[in-house]
């Protein structure tokens, strides 16, 4: 998908590949709510890129003994 034709909310296996991480790690992050922001529609579970992004943004360090940054 190009930016331009990319949908605002991102399957859970989106969300996982572009995390770099799986649907099941996801899960185990929905359930303890130390993951991404998410969306439910029905049961199903949805991402918005701009939570995503936040997402990492907020666990990007410069060094190894950094703590992360409260929102």
């Amino acid at each position: 998908m190009t930016t331009e034709t990319k949908s605002p909310l991102a399957t859970a296996a989106e969300a996982a590949t572009y995390l770099r991480s799986t649907t099941q790690k996801l899960a185990e992050h929905r359930y303890r709510g130390t993951g991404p922001r998410f969306v439910k529609h029905g049961r199903t579970v949805l991402y918005r890129w701009a939570d995503l992004e936040a997402y990492l943004e907020a666990h990007t360090f410069q060094r190894t003994d950094d703590r992360p940054v409260s929102a």
